[in-house]
């Protein structure tokens, strides 16, 4: 078979994926060889190389454009480099309707080293965390395979925990706001996946939704929020520890927050 049939035909025989030795069988070369036999196919976009070794063929549709978007490439990626993961931070939040704007990165929880990498149009960044397969998930369907999303409470949790993978304290204010108005998260929901975060997260999380918007009920987070910790967290880690606090929330409002209206 010629490299240039051989992407169509993969994707019509299922294979979202193949490694080198599998690519080499089918078109009869070398595995040394595989490389210069796809240069010209991956010019016209119908290759991808999400790992050394690993070559997925794109679908007609995506090849104009540089490549199939993350949630296509992640399964397959995740699986041949031996790590468990969840797509989460701006990336979760934009599939429940909750970024203002597109992320600029295609952000993963895994469970392993895994470095950050662009591939055809995504760049991935990969954040290590030690409890991927504990936190609660949700699987969307693509075509490579189910993907599993953080849910709701997870990605709220997530982008108070890492503020400046969530593109600063407003943006995750933002995020935590749509999470509640638009994905409909409860506090009993980031009550139930609090035990996976530090209480600092958690707090923050029940600070903003309780000055931010007109959830009620927030009694189970309120409970999730309490410690034997003396200390205060910080509204803002990276801030210094001074300005008014919240009793209620144990926190030490250190930054103000102007979520977008």
């Amino acid at each position: 078979m010629r490299g240039a049939q051989a992407a169509d035909w993969a994707l019509s025989h299922g294979l979202s994926a193949l490694t080198t030795a599998e690519v080499a069988e089918l078109l009869r070369v070398p595995e040394n060889q595989v490389r210069v036999r796809l240069a010209a196919p991956i010019k016209r976009g119908e290759w991808v190389s999400p790992a050394r070794g690993l070559w997925v063929p794109v679908v007609p549709g995506h090849r104009a454009v540089g490549g199939p978007p993350g949630v296509e490439l992640i399964d397959d990626l995740a699986r041949y480099v031996g790590v468990s993961y969840y797509v989460g931070w701006l990336s979760a939040a934009a599939r429940f309707g909750a970024a203002h704007h597109a992320p600029q990165v295609f952000q993963v929880g895994v469970d392993g080293r895994v470095a950050d990498r662009t591939v055809g149009r995504v760049r991935f960044e990969f954040i290590r965390r030690e409890r991927v397969g504990q936190v609660p998930t949700t699987m969307v369907r693509t075509h490579s395979g189910d993907v599993p999303f953080s849910t709701p409470a997870v990605t709220a949790l997530d982008v108070a925990s890492d503020i400046t993978l969530a593109g600063g304290l407003d943006n995750t204010a933002n995020v935590i706001i749509d999470l509640v108005n638009e994905a409909g998260m409860t506090a009993s929901d980031v009550a139930e996946a609090a035990c996976h975060f530090p209480v600092s997260s958690v707090r923050r999380v029940g600070w903003v939704i309780a000055t931010c918007t007109d959830l009620g009920n927030l009694g189970p987070l309120r409970l999730a929020a309490q410690t034997d910790e003396v200390a205060l967290s910080l509204l803002h880690p990276s801030y210094p520890r001074r300005g008014h606090t919240d009793p209620e929330w144990g926190l030490v409002i250190n930054k103000e927050v102007d979520p977008d209206t």
